[in-house]
Order: C-alpha cells, then sequence, then structure tokens
C-alpha cells in the first residue's frame, strides 16, 4: 500500500507554572551541558495517546539519570530530536518525520502532535536524539466518526504505588494487545510509607514526598523506568486523566487536606503536580491558565461503535463536605445530621462548566456505546440502612449526593445510548448499576458502572465492606482481595467486561487469572454475570 505524506501539524508542548515559554525553535537548539556521550537518554521509553481519526500525540523524555535531585534527569540544554512515523514496524515506510527541541522547561519531555494519517489502523513511531534511537512504540488513529466498527478492546487501569509492589499487571495488560488503555487516577504516589510502615514496602521510593516540580517530576521518572510500564505505553495510546495522588490524597479544588494551608499556599503546589502530569504524558497541548487550572477532560469518539468521555473530578470540585473539623480536608465517614454539606445543592463534583460540557456532549452523542472515563466511584454506596444513622463516605460521588443527581437525569433525561461509567479509586473490583435517584436503590437503572482494582495499591477491607452490601442492593459485585485491572471486548451488541486478577504484587513475574467475567447487551442497562 502507497501512504502519501500526511499533513503534520508539530508543537513542542512545553509550559511553564504559570505561562508557556516560547518554544525553541530547533535551529537554536543546542546541546550544551547535556551528559557525555554514551550514555543512554531514552530510559523512560515512548508512549502514544489521545487519538484522534487523524492522528495521536507521541511522547518521550530524556533523561540519564532519571531521579535526579533538580527533576531535570541529569540533562543540561536543550537537545534536538528526531522523530519518525511509519506505516510498517520495519520502518521500511516512513509516513512523517519531524525535528522538535528538548527543553529544559518541560524537563525535556517531548510531545508531538501528528494530522493527517489515514483512519483507523495502526502507525509506528520511534525517536533519535543524541546519536541514539529510543524503543519502537507502536500507535493507532481512531476510525472515521461515521465508520461502521466491529470491535474495540480496552485495558483500564488505576492506583499503581510502586511501594506496594510490582507493577506486573502492567505486562499483562500489554499482552492483552488492547487498543486503548485508560488510565483512570493515582498513576502515582506522592507520598512515602515511613519507618512504622517498612513491612509494607515491597521497593522503596527512596525519595520524600512529592510537594515541588522536582518532586512530582522524579515520581513520574521512577515509575517510567518500570520495563512492565514501559511495554505498555509502547503497546497502544492511551487515554489518560488524574486522581488525588497525583498531587495530594484527598485534596478538593484548590483546597489542601491539610488543616491551615490556605487556597494560595496548595495552588503552587497543585500547578507544580499539574505540570508534572502534562511532561509525564501523551496529551494534548495543555497548559495552566492563569487561575492556575490545567483542563484535561475530553472527548474522544470510536466510530461509530464507542465514545469515551474523560472526566477530572479532582481540579474543579467544591470543598469536601464538613471540612473545617480537626480532620481538615480528609474524606470522612459522615451522618447527614453531623454533616448537612453533603446535602448542599450548590456544591459541585466536576465544577459546572465542566457539567454543562458533559451534558452538552451527552445530549449529541451518536456512538452505540457511551463510555465515561472517571476516577471515584459513582454508584452510591450507604453505611446503614437509610435512616438517620447511615453514613457516607465524602471523597466519591457520595459526598456530592446532589451533583451526582445532577449528572443520573441528564442520563434519564438525554438519553445517551448505552451509558456505561469506568472508574477506580477503591482499590477493588465492583460492578455496580448506577440509579436515578443514588438515596434509592429501587429506582431506575439509567447506568452501568465497572470500577476496576488496583495495580498495586492495598484494597479496603473486605469483610467491612461486605458487611454493608445487603443495604446496598444496586452494588451487584465487590473484591477488594485482589490486584489487576479490566479488560473489556466492545462489540455493536455487547461489552463484556473481564476482572483481571494478578496472583502476588511481591512477584515480579506473577501469574494472571480472570476473576469473574460481566456482559452488558446493548440496549439494556445493568450488567450480567457470565
Amino acid at each position: 500500500m502507497i501512504i502519501t505524506a500526511p499533513r503534520l501539524h508539530r508543537r513542542a508542548l512545553l509550559g511553564g507554572l504559570v505561562a508557556a515559554p516560547a518554544v525553541l525553535q530547533f535551529g537554536r537548539a543546542q546541546a550544551n551541558g547535556v551528559p557525555a556521550s554514551g550514555a543512554y537518554v531514552f530510559p523512560l521509553g515512548v508512549a502514544s495517546g489521545d487519538p484522534a481519526p487523524d492522528g495521536f500525540v507521541i511522547w518521550t523524555r530524556l533523561a540519564v539519570d532519571p531521579v535526579a535531585p533538580d527533576g531535570l534527569g541529569g540533562m543540561g540544554g536543550a537537545v534536538p530530536v528526531q522523530w519518525d512515523i511509519a506505516a510498517d514496524e520495519s520502518f521500511r515506510n516512513i509516513v512523517a518525520s519531524g525535528r522538535i527541541a528538548a527543553e529544559p522547561a518541560a524537563a525535556h519531555s517531548v510531545h508531538v502532535e501528528v494530522e493527517g494519517l489515514i483512519p483507523g489502523r495502526p502507525y509506528w513511531y520511534r525517536f533519535s536524539a543524541m546519536g541514539q534511537q529510543s524503543p519502537v512504540g507502536r500507535a493507532r488513529t481512531t476510525p472515521a466518526p461515521d465508520a461502521a466498527v466491529d470491535a474495540l478492546r480496552i485495558a483500564v487501569a488505576s492506583c499503581s504505588n510502586w511501594e506496594s509492589g510490582y507493577f506486573s499487571a502492567y505486562g499483562h495488560m500489554a499482552d492483552e494487545a488492547p487498543d486503548l488503555t485508560l488510565f483512570l487516577g493515582d498513576y502515582i504516589y506522592e507520598y512515602s510509607r515511613g519507618p512504622e510502615r517498612a513491612a509494607e514496602v515491597v521497593r522503596p521510593y527512596g525519595l520524600e514526598e512529592a510537594t515541588t516540580l522536582a518532586g512530582y517530576r522524579n515520581r513520574y521518572a521512577l515509575h517510567r523506568t518500570d520495563a512492565d510500564l514501559q511495554r505498555l505505553h509502547a503497546a497502544a495510546p492511551c487515554l489518560a486523566v488524574w486522581d488525588d495522588h497525583e498531587i495530594q490524597d484527598d485534596y478538593s479544588g484548590v483546597w489542601s487536606k491539610t488543616p491551615g494551608v490556605t487556597p494560595t499556599d496548595f495552588l503552587r503546589r497543585r500547578a507544580a503536580g499539574y505540570q508534572a502530569f502534562y511532561e509525564a504524558m501523551p496529551i494534548r497541548r495543555t497548559r495552566l491558565d492563569a487561575r492556575l487550572q490545567m483542563p484535561i477532560h475530553r472527548r474522544v469518539r470510536y466510530g461509530q461503535l464507542a465514545e469515551f468521555f474523560m472526566l477530572d473530578g479532582r481540579q474543579y470540585r467544591s470543598k469536601q463536605a464538613c471540612s473545617d473539623g480537626p480532620n481538615g480536608g480528609k474524606g470522612q465517614i459522615v451522618t447527614d445530621a453531623a454533616c448537612p454539606d453533603r446535602l448542599d445543592p450548590s456544591r459541585t463534583f466536576l465544577g459546572f462548566e465542566q457539567e454543562r460540557w458533559l451534558y452538552d456532549g451527552l445530549a449529541n452523542a451518536g456512538a452505540r456505546w457511551n463510555i465515561l472515563g472517571q476516577d471515584l466511584v459513582m454508584a452510591g454506596l450507604r453505611f446503614g440502612d437509610g435512616g438517620p444513622n447511615t453514613r457516607f463516605w465524602t471523597d466519591t460521588w457520595d459526598g456530592y449526593p446532589v451533583a451526582r443527581d445532577r449528572l443520573t437525569q441528564a442520563l434519564a433525561t438525554l438519553k445517551p445510548r448505552n451509558p456505561v461509567v469506568l472508574s477506580g479509586d477503591y482499590h477493588s473490583f465492583w460492578t455496580n448499576d448506577v440509579k436515578l435517584d443514588s438515596s434509592d436503590p429501587s429506582s431506575a437503572t439509567v447506568a452501568t458502572e465497572f470500577v476496576g482494582t488496583s495495580i498495586t495499591s492495598g484494597g479496603p477491607s473486605y469483610d467491612g465492606l461486605m458487611s454493608a452490601m445487603p443495604n446496598n442492593p444496586q452494588i451487584r459485585f465487590f473484591d477488594s482481595r485482589k490486584r489487576g485491572y479490566m479488560a473489556i471486548d466492545i462489540t455493536p451488541g455487547r461489552m463484556t467486561t473481564r476482572y483481571q486478577a494478578i496472583s502476588d504484587v511481591r512477584d515480579p513475574r506473577a501469574a494472571l487469572s480472570t476473576l469473574n467475567t460481566w456482559v452488558v447487551e446493548d440496549g439494556r442497562p445493568g450488567a450480567q454475570l457470565v
């Protein structure tokens, strides 16, 4: 097949903490201060993401000392980088190429947005710099929006704590040969366990808690040295959103969980974490604006078969309910009598602007399956029988029930076809019916929710949560004892979700098994165990 050279749109996606610095022209790029010749500059691998019908983003980051204290990976000045896109794995048919500067302002990360490719087919890509060549990655364009698509396979991950174990689950995800990978938050963890928890540590971070740009950069860099994670990123494009540990556990909007920390002070930390996320992920051009906000919510269409609404459940949310007490901004288990904030209709989980964006998208959704990829469990979980002593966990959608009801009402009113919610965070597998009225488990089911367990992070008490299940019939399945991921096959007639569990996070070559399999049929909300 002869493929003509596409029209390209190449950008160096380089952003500072407040304003993006000018992009350095390639002809001015200098290798001053770079490491001595021979030091390998691609130890963090390659990645692709945010696919479209005519292209995708390709990513790498140059480093020779990935966790150097200054966060710059042992590099010096700007370095020229060559990139190539090929229609075949052997690179006999290179269809696009270019050059870009990897700059210290972006920790020598490189994001290239490529346009003009053929829809619905694989491509291979690579980088070269300083006389060396990167590993080869495989990307894929999405089908044209009106294209009939027979099948789509996705793999879904969340919650990968380096100290908790090995990332063997990522290797098994790569073996699934997905068309697309979803990362639903907690790609890194900002903290390290102290000496009192040393027995829990499988492989230590060896880094202090991340609160600065250098600290967050080094967390991502350490994760990217993992061979299984590198293999997954090289196997397929990804869509990624964050949760809380990319910044700080349980933060909400501009509010830290730590009592006494002002929004002004916390925003500096949050901006550093957002900048590092951008530098480390193959996402399209985004930057911190004057309010230190960085939009990451987006829609990705996969032909007539599926559309993904990737949501940001942290950046724009209202302050945690009842956070003025001694617990500060941490999530809490509360009753409504003790925490009237929980039912305040002025509070929002997604932010009102993102809510409107989502509802507009759902109103115009034309795909067979409409998938909401987001960070936190959406279906209600109540500890009690619904009476006045019933308790709720405030860090999830349960802390924002009126905002959740706005979304479920929108699903019922707008009627997008086959809405399915994919979630993470809870370090456990769940199959849920999302109800029209979250306070009434007998109300209509408006969506199906699949929650994936963690890659490594330990789960909540199995017995403790199972004791709550009799009061939560909308939760069809729960298991917090396994680590792993979700593998999902989508066809026009059904969505099949496998809960894939690894044998032991302490084993870098852990075995894989299927815990169980669930099917959602086209036109029938609710999953069935098969």
